[in-house]
Formats: structure tokens, sequence, C-alpha cells
């Protein structure tokens, strides 16, 4: 029996979740809840690859996945009828069938997240959840100027977590933007490849340059270090979104673009 492979672009509220991989029965994750959705619709059990795994409290805006199936269905079923039996933390946005050689996660030669921030003296209570929060007043212009180091390949060891699975800490970043907009304050990061707990780990230095508290200097020096033990905590996962994933054009799996709701230009 012939098999199929389906790509599909996916929102979530990471709030809802212990992250997205599956883990022992009884704790929610994306996955399983995908998954158990895929399975209704394929009447057989099914597999995903994902782009990235998102930790917990980490949403998605543009998460990708891949998966096999024998079934044959048109691609609406595989958006509206997924969506069907999801909660309304995750919904599929877009479906394509892919080459059976496309990898979700190996293809993937760009990623970006978004980390919005708000920045106001009492902590947000309508948005707890979907963005971070630094109650003292922050500098743009200094963490903009922090920011110009991290371009280009790296070694983020002063940035990775200690649980960190990655087989190396080398990583080319794309860019970094910070810009405003009213109290909130966005990040964006493009890399080839992230590590565990890498952006936030960025977003809570980044904040400590806002606040005075480290000079674009010591930022600097931070990344040049490669020592973990030196940098300030991990910042809260609320904010962060995995706003693009992107792939060669021949796989025809289309960039998804930041939603116009999350703040700010989009990149």
């Amino acid at each position: 029996m012939s098999t199929t492979r389906i790509a599909l672009i996916l929102h979530y509220d990471g709030s809802a979740f212990n992250g997205w991989q599956v883990q022992p029965a009884g704790v929610p994750t994306v996955q399983t809840v995908l998954e158990h959705a895929l399975a209704k619709i394929a009447l057989h059990p099914v597999a995903t690859i994902v782009a990235g795994r998102t930790d917990t409290g980490v949403h998605a805006t543009a998460q990708v996945v891949h998966f096999d199936t024998t079934a044959t269905r048109p691609l609406s079923a595989w958006v509206r009828g997924i969506n069907a039996h999801l909660p309304s933390s995750v919904a599929v946005q877009a479906a394509y069938e892919v080459s059976p050689e496309f990898s979700a996660r190996f293809d993937a030669y760009r990623r970006s997240y978004r980390y919005v921030l708000c920045n106001e003296a009492v902590r947000p209570v309508i948005l707890a959840g979907k963005v971070g929060w630094a109650f003292r007043d922050l500098s743009v212009a200094a963490m903009q100027q922090a920011a110009v180091c991290l371009v280009g390949e790296h070694d983020f060891s002063s940035f990775r977590a200690s649980e960190c699975q990655a087989k190396s800490p080398i990583k080319t970043m794309y860019s970094v933007n910070i810009h405003s907009h009213d109290s909130m304050v966005c990040f964006d990061f493009q890399a080839n490849a992230f590590l565990h707990h890498m952006v936030r780990n960025l977003v809570g230095a980044l904040v400590y340059v806002g606040y005075g508290k480290l000079s674009v200097a010591d930022f600097a020096a931070l990344l040049a270090a490669k020592d973990r033990t030196l940098a300030p905590p991990t910042f809260m996962p609320d904010g962060l979104y995995l706003t693009g994933v992107d792939y060669p054009e021949h796989f025809g799996v289309p960039r998804a673009t930041i939603p116009a709701w999350l703040w700010g230009q989009t990149t």
C-alpha cells in the first residue's frame, strides 16, 4: 500500500502544554494531541516529525510537522478534519503534499523566533502567558547595540541550557532585530538552528543590558566567554513564539508570515 507524506503548519498556545514532545501518559503535549487528532482522520496511528521541539509555555505561529499516511484525503481534510479533533489551543493552518524525501526537521535551513516583552510597571493580566514582562524601563537602543555582536557564526555556549543535547554549540545567527511598539518590545532572531533555551537566555541577557546591569561590552564578553555560569538567568517562556521555518523552494512548503496581531513589524 502506497504512502503519502503531508506537511502541516501549526499555530498553538504553548501555555496549555508541557512542551511539544510526547511524554508519559497523562502529560499534555502538543505532539500528543496532534497525533491523536491525525489518527482520527487517517484511521491509523500517525507519527509526526517536527521542525523544532518547543518547551513548556512556548508558542508557535509557524510550526511545521510532517507525517506519512496510507489514507487518501483531500488537503482540506488535513486542515478542517484535524482541527475538529484538536483542543482550542492548537490549530492546523495549512496542509501540503510533499515528496517522500522531505523532512520537517532536517531540511529546514533557517528558523525564526519572536520574543514579545511587555515593558510596563504592572504585570500584564489579560496577556498573561502570552508575553514576557519587564517592569523597569528598558533602553531599546542599548539592547540593539549589544545584539549586533550576535550576528554570524558563534559558539553560543553562554546561552545554552545545561541539558541541551545539541552536538555542537556553534550556530549561525543570520539576524537579530529589536523594536518597540507602544509598551511592547519585540526581539526577532533568525538562525540556522537554536540551542535549548538559547532565545530565552539571549533575551534574559539583553534585558540586563536594557536595565543597565550589563554594558554592551559586557554582553560581547559574555558571548566570547562561552560559559553559561556567567550569564543572567533564563528568561520566562511566556512571550516566545516560533514564527518561521524556511525550506528549499522545491519542497513547496512556503514560509508562514508573522500574524499582524503579534505586535509590530513583521520579518
